[in-house]
């Protein structure tokens, strides 16, 4: 019961940074290595407010500060022509500095004793623990999967989806395309400094390496819900993207809660996912090619 109501609250929160992730490698179409940055920024920034006594503050912050690291990103890739890959790699770079100095100069801070938006909420309704660690990251899910559904309806996220879809033609209609990009950017990483601060709360610290490897994690999450899913509208991929979280959660845990896998083989559960759900495409078609073969020579 403990693993079940884990891998759900944990899948829940992570489908935050799936979301994200899904707004730059699917609707946008270029890969964002500022991630592993934002989603740090996110998560120091929620610390620090709520060792202070803003747990609110520090997610709508934390929001704020992964919409502000999206746009140097964008300026990078749109303004200085820096390669996508590139940009983002210098601005995760960047940002390691300004996760130690929000952290007060710490690799870590402790949250123990401290009130978060969790313990607010089960002293003021009184439900149980994992209950309210379940419900707070659900709501937040559904309310930004609503959000982000809104704003890809609207004029600036048609544009987005334009620009993913045909940026040269965006740009034959007179859309300033440079802006496009950077307003995504924004949004994805704002998005993802979202998961971040959630976690900092959810798990009562923050450490300066949460960060590394987490693109995959987001990556893991995109490409098992449109492998359940496929590959359809933007409303559909951003509940794809949930679920996809999810049973990505499910299979970390019953991973490493089998003997063959160590506790500290996480990163290498995700990769070898990630590997195999990248490659469930082609396995198909081959596996296709092979029937089609051996048909032939039944029939001769």
């Amino acid at each position: 019961m403990v693993l079940l109501f884990g891998s759900l609250q944990l899948g829940l929160i992570y489908a935050l940074l799936a979301m994200g992730i899904f707004i730059s490698f699917r609707i946008l179409k270029i890969p964002d290595l500022t991630v592993d940055g934002s989603f740090t920024l996110g998560l120091a920034i929620s610390a620090a407010l709520t060792a202070a006594g803003h747990p609110v503050l520090g997610l709508v912050i934390g929001i704020l500060g992964g919409g502000m690291a999206g746009i140097v990103t964008g300026m990078l890739q749109t303004k200085m022509r820096i390669h996508p890959i590139l940009s983002g790699i210098i601005t995760m770079s960047g940002l390691y500095t300004v996760n130690l100095y929000v952290l007060g100069s710490r690799s870590n801070l402790t949250l123990i004793g401290v009130d978060t938006v969790f313990r607010i909420l089960v002293d003021a309704i009184g439900l149980h623990r994992d209950l309210t660690r379940t419900l707070i990251p659900f709501f937040i899910c559904v309310v930004l999967g609503f959000a982000l559904f809104w704003f890809f309806k609207t004029h600036w996220g048609l544009c987005i989806r334009a620009t993913g879809s045909n940026e040269a033609m965006v740009r034959a209609s007179s859309i300033h395309v440079d802006r496009m990009k950077i307003i995504a950017f924004a949004v994805s990483n704002g998005c993802v400094a979202l998961s971040g601060a959630v976690l900092a709360q959810y798990q009562g610290f923050a450490d300066i390496g949460s960060g590394v490897g987490i693109l995959v994690v987001g990556l893991a999450s995109v490409i098992i819900g449109e492998a359940f899913f496929g590959r359809r509208s933007v409303g559909v991929g951003l509940v794809s993207v949930i679920f996809g979280s999810l049973v990505y959660r499910f299979i970390i845990a019953l991973a490493l809660s089998s003997a063959f896998f160590p506790a500290f083989a996480l990163r290498l559960v995700s990769a070898i996912i990630v590997v195999l759900a990248l490659s469930l495409p082609e396995i198909r078609q081959r596996i296709a090619k092979m029937k089609k073969r051996r048909g032939r020579y039944v029939n001769a």
